[in-house]
């Protein structure tokens, strides 16, 4: 029987803990797996328990390096002491001689992103620009003593294999549908108010706490002259997250992003609604009217996913990941052209049968992702891999 374990101490926002909130649940109903998963208490009081999976909690220590360096002294031990036969680490970074075979989870894009070193050479940053490139350089040595690589996109695994020379498996991130909408209780009353203050404004979606490679300020620029195309109907931006500073993971500053607002006179048409309990955020999508994202890199954004499981018609950045994402289900903009943005958001908005083509195609897209069929492969690589280890001793 495989028995997995799974470091999950690096999920603490976005990506990572969607992952393993998805995919505990399907190994939780398998009757072949065992499974030991390393997890901060936070995250743990989210999942059930289940007879065929072990929690093991620990602190969840500040910063990625300082993490990683615990994680070399504990995981090893902790492996040996439950049994387990095989290691999925989830956050980047590889366990130095594992006692056992590992897969490792590669889905930071910004180690590979040349758009975004620029923007920190831009803003200043030298410090977190070194930072980012310390931490680049471990994941290249991460994904060269793994035993076997998994991206979540196809363009993710061939921007990995030419950074790192390694050959890379791609295993697209999955959704479940059904999970996703299963709670029924109510938004807070503070964003339903928020919501619904809006009236007849055209009503724009952005899943996304705040970062730079999120590239929230060509979305704010384009406001206004989504505002002067629109005319009296007026647009609102909803974002959940607040643009102020300690608000957010990380150590990005939100103070440039929250100036322009001010400076544009848009402090009416951009809402800040704050974090959203994950098992509500259907509701949310279900309560706009068109997603938009203007990032510059990403490995996959399920908010993408998301978005067109709820209907909405999505308007995204050029990025390659995107479009393997969403296909023809959603238009699409220059990255960095605020104006290329207002025009495909005005477009959708003035174009009902446009806007209902892409919420169709996209509830038809969104069915090709499957959290069942991830883990699926995942176990697959997992048991060849136990299978090579048994027969050269390890």
């Amino acid at each position: 029987m495989i028995h997995l374990f799974v470091n999950a101490l690096a999920a603490s926002a976005g990506g990572g803990l969607t992952y393993v909130r998805n995919i505990i649940p399907q190994l939780a109903a398998r009757t072949d797996v065992k499974a030991t998963v390393l997890l901060d208490s936070a995250l743990r009081r989210e999942l059930r328990d289940a007879a065929n999976i072990t929690f093991v909690e620990r602190e969840n220590l500040p910063g990625a390096l300082r993490r990683a360096w615990s994680e070399q002294r504990l995981v090893g031990s902790l492996i040996r002491e439950h049994g387990a036969n095989i290691l999925l680490s989830t956050g980047n970074f590889a366990l130095w001689n594992s006692p056992v075979p590992q897969i490792l989870l590669s889905r930071n894009s910004l180690y590979t992103s040349a758009d975004f070193s620029s923007d920190l050479r831009t803003r200043g940053e030298y410090r977190l620009l070194l930072d980012t490139r310390v931490k680049g350089l471990l994941a290249r040595w991460s994904v060269g003593i793994a035993d076997r690589v998994v991206a979540p996109s196809h363009v993710f695994a061939d921007d990995l294999q030419r950074w790192s020379g390694k050959a890379v498996v791609a295993i697209p991130h999955g959704f479940d549908r059904e999970a996703f909408i299963r709670d029924k209780s109510p938004l807070p009353a503070e964003v339903r108010k928020k919501l619904q203050s809006r009236g007849n404004a055209l009503a724009l979606l952005f899943v996304s706490h705040y970062n730079y490679y999120r590239n929230f300020e060509t979305l704010i620029r384009a406001l206004p002259l989504i505002k002067e195309k629109l005319g009296r109907r007026g647009v609102r931006l909803f974002l959940t997250c607040k643009l102020a500073p300690h608000s957010n993971p990380g150590s990005y500053s939100p103070n440039n992003a929250s100036r322009m607002v001010r400076e544009l006179d848009l402090t009416d048409e951009v809402v800040e609604l704050d974090s959203i309990p994950y098992p509500r955020l259907h509701q949310l999508y279900r309560a706009t009217d068109i997603y938009v994202t203007p990032a510059y890199a990403e490995s996959f954004a399920h908010p993408l996913v998301e978005a067109m499981s709820s209907g909405l018609p999505v308007v995204a950045s050029d990025l390659p990941v995107h479009q393997e994402v969403c296909g023809d289900a959603a238009v699409y903009f220059q990255r960095f052209s605020p104006e290329q943005l207002a025009e495909r958001v005005c477009e959708v908005a003035g174009s009902p049968a446009l806007a209902q083509k892409l919420a169709q195609k996209g509830l038809e897209r969104s069915l090709d992702f499957s959290w069942s069929t991830h883990v699926e492969r995942i176990l697959e690589l997992a048991e060849g891999l136990i299978g090579s280890a048994d027969q050269s001793g390890r």
